[in-house]
C-alpha cells in the first residue's frame, strides 16, 4: 500500500488514532453509574477532545514553535486522560477492563504524539542549518 503525503491534519496517523479514542471516552462516559458522575465524565471528556483538536490546530500553524506548543499540549492532554481512566478503573469496577483497554489506546496516541514532536523538532533543526 502506497503511503500518500500528509496534506491535512486528517492525514496524520496521530489524529486518526486520537479520533476513536475520543469517541471511546464519550461512549464510556455514557455507561450506567459513570454517566451520573458528572464531574468525572466532564473532566475526562474535556481532556480527551483537546488531544485531536490540538493536533489539528498545531498542524495548521505555520511556525514550528507554535506547532510544537500545540503538539505538546495534546500530549499533556493524553496523559490527563490516562490518569483519569485510572480514576474510572478504581471507582467503577464494572468498567475497569474497558478503562484499562482504553488507556492502552491512549498510550499509543501518546507515543505517536512523541514521534510527531520529535520529527517536528528535527525539521526545525534542519531549517536552522539550511
Amino acid at each position: 500500500m502506497e503511503e500518500r503525503a500528509v496534506q491535512s491534519f486528517e492525514d496524520l496517523a496521530v489524529w486518526r488514532a486520537a479520533r476513536p479514542v475520543v469517541n471511546s471516552v464519550y461512549t464510556l462516559s455514557r455507561e450506567a453509574g459513570l454517566a451520573r458522575d458528572f464531574g468525572l465524565c466532564g473532566q475526562v471528556q474535556r481532556a480527551a477532545v483537546p488531544i485531536m483538536s490540538n493536533v489539528a490546530e498545531g498542524f495548521e500553524r505555520l511556525h514550528v514553535p507554535e506547532k510544537l506548543q500545540f503538539y505538546n499540549s495534546a500530549r499533556g492532554s493524553s496523559a490527563e486522560v490516562r490518569s483519569l481512566l485510572y480514576v474510572v478503573e478504581d471507582n467503577y469496577p464494572s468498567l475497569a477492563a474497558r478503562s484499562a483497554s482504553l488507556r492502552q489506546d491512549v498510550i499509543r496516541v501518546g507515543k505517536l504524539l512523541t514521534g510527531l514532536i520529535q520529527s517536528t523538532q528535527q525539521r526545525k533543526q534542519s531549517q536552522k542549518t539550511s
